[in-house]
């Protein structure tokens, strides 16, 4: 056995780091500084999911399903975020909804079963964090997790799952595409919306997956019921960021925006830290996500090099 090291998980945070699509930008400022103050101290003005950052209940629903009012960041356990954890390799196509078999697929390849998950930190590894950039790629075209991956999730009673993505949804799950009070149906690369561009990729039986009506179109209300009426029972829209919702409303936290040296990690078991703000009354909370791990067990890669906030490599 080699000696312990800890890994960070976490994108670097700057003024220019990349941020979902309709978030601010972060503003860093002074109010001291060494030449006129004799010390350094800056002020950050940003969204506090912002990077890499966890999700508390309140973010996204009013009611758990246990019918209590969804919880905040203060509210959460002080470990909600931390434990032992193993990291799955997602092997899926771009754009792709990953699904229980995929999670299955993953686990057979790094050699645990989902029956051991129980109370653990899962961290998924798509890829995407190596994308991880102002750009359409990213944001848009991310793989990502649904209804099925986050039943999936609470069936095997995992304590937290962290994500190399976007966020803890397809993005057609989101705001980005036709859910959400904003309902943004972002524009893609052939300059029609992201929608139209994925039912021409994959056909309008799988785009129901993303949106309400035309599941409802598709399969009927029954169908819709028996797959979302779970969740529209307590308030919410079922196709609107479905797993955010399975997971966090029944106590099971979210990670967002994993990163940095995850490939050291990637199919490894690990100890995993990250412990938001100690936020009265948070939504979440940017965060820095820690591997500790034995250093003979780790991947043989190179260190991350990132190439936004002006770094050119």
């Amino acid at each position: 056995m080699g000696k312990k090291v800890f890994v960070s998980l976490s994108h670097p945070f700057g003024a220019e780091i990349p941020r979902w699509p309709y978030f601010d930008k972060p503003i860093i400022d002074n109010t001291h500084t060494m030449a006129k103050g004799g010390v350094l101290t800056q002020k950050i003005t940003c969204t506090m999911h912002t990077g890499t950052h966890c999700d508390a209940p309140r973010h996204v629903m009013e009611i758990e399903f246990d019918g209590k009012r969804a919880r905040y960041t203060h509210e959460l356990p002080i470990d909600a975020y931390t434990g032992d954890a193993v990291c799955l390799p997602i092997e899926i196509e771009r754009w792709g909804l990953i699904l229980p078999k995929h999670l299955e697929a993953a686990c057979e390849k790094v050699g645990i079963k989902p029956s051991e998950l129980e109370n653990m930190v899962v961290c998924l590894n798509s890829g995407m964090h190596l994308k991880f950039d102002d750009s359409k790629e990213y944001y848009h075209y991310s793989c990502g997790t649904g209804v099925e991956a986050g039943r999936w999730f609470l069936k095997h009673k995992v304590k937290c799952v962290a994500q190399d993505m976007q966020a803890s949804d397809h993005p057609l799950h989101t705001a980005m595409g036709n859910n959400g009070m904003t309902r943004m149906n972002l524009l893609g690369a052939s300059g029609k919306p992201i929608t139209e561009e994925y039912i021409e990729q994959f056909g309008e039986e799988a785009y129901a997956e993303f949106d309400k009506f035309t599941y409802i179109k598709v399969h009927g209300k029954e169908a819709y019921d028996k797959k979302f009426g779970d969740l529209e029972a307590i308030g919410c829209w079922g196709t609107w960021e479905p797993c955010h919702k399975i997971l966090l409303g029944h106590g099971i936290t979210g990670i967002e925006n994993l990163g940095g040296d995850l490939e050291k990690v990637s199919g490894k078991r690990f100890r995993f830290y990250c412990f938001p703000i100690r936020w009265y009354m948070g939504d979440g909370s940017m965060a820095h996500c820690v591997a500790e791990i034995d250093e003979d067990d780790l991947n043989d890669v190179p260190d991350r090099t990132y190439t936004y906030c002006g770094v050119l490599a």
